[in-house]
């Protein structure tokens, strides 16, 4: 009876620890909690800061109308009256600049900082309005947006995302998902603000609550930073160290082998 429980205290604390282990490498493993919190947010919208760069779309029913209004990769301002040759040609990008203004032709500086890319696109209609005989269809989108996923990823690197809006977890996907020796409880987000200032945000993937996080949307140049676990950082080590012996013993008992075939 006595080895039973001594088995059992042995056994215990293992099945214990191995189902600790099995929850740190689950993401939101409170999911019931992490629906009820994905239904109370609202949709996210990306609002635009300095450095950004702009896509700028104008149409009207006449073309010729607002072919004043923009300027493409190889015109410069004294051609934006002259359309010949350039239909082929890619539209120009705007860079927001420090102050979070864009110099746009026709209408000088405008400021979009902080706006969304709709209420840029209402603005700029509103502005464009009082040149044009109609309501122009304006199209506004970022063509810079980029985030950043490193560390225990299987694919570490910068990634471009086309629609303005990715989550912590289609990141990851992107980069193929944490490895098995990934820390998923102490994730690190770097931001950026709009003033040059860079914060460093822990973050936990394994909570329900990162649902509602300001953090689980990425923005523009944010850098995700993935940690390994202390095992993987000691076997690293031990196999580095291990091949550097291995090289020194091999290489002894080289020599050590020239030495014997020399004395006999």
């Amino acid at each position: 009876m006595k080895q039973i429980k001594a088995l059992l205290l042995l056994i215990v604390p293992l099945l214990l620890t191995g189902c600790m282990s099995y929850k740190k490498t689950l993401y939101m493993s409170d999911n019931e909690k992490a629906e009820i919190m994905m239904q109370k947010n609202s949709l996210y919208e990306y609002r635009v800061m300095p450095k950004d760069e702009l896509t700028i779309t104008i149409s009207t029913s006449d073309p010729l109308a607002s072919v004043p209004f923009y300027r493409k990769i190889g015109q410069d301002r004294s051609q934006v009256n002259n359309n010949q040759g350039m239909n082929n040609a890619k539209l120009l990008d705007y860079l927001v600049d420090n102050e979070g203004n864009i110099d746009y032709p026709g209408l000088g500086k405008l400021y979009v900082q902080g706006l969304t890319t709709r209420e840029c696109e209402a603005m700029m209609r509103k502005e464009l309005q009082k040149y044009l005989n109609e309501e122009p269809t304006v199209t506004v989108r970022v063509s810079n947006f980029k985030v950043s996923v490193l560390g225990e990823v299987s694919k570490p690197g910068t990634y471009a995302v086309n629609d303005e809006r990715i989550n912590i977890f289609q990141a990851l996907s992107l980069a193929g998902d944490m490895t098995v020796f990934s820390v998923r409880d102490d994730v690190h987000l770097l931001r950026e603000d709009a003033s040059g200032n860079v914060s460093t945000n822990i973050l936990d993937l394994t909570s329900a609550n990162i649902t509602t996080s300001p953090y689980f949307y990425l923005q523009q140049n944010d850098i995700l930073y993935v940690k390994p676990k202390k095992t993987k950082v000691f076997s690293t080590n031990f196999n580095s160290v291990s091949t550097i012996w291995t090289s020194l013993v091999s290489a002894a008992i080289s020599i050590a082998s020239l030495f014997v075939v020399v004395y006999y």
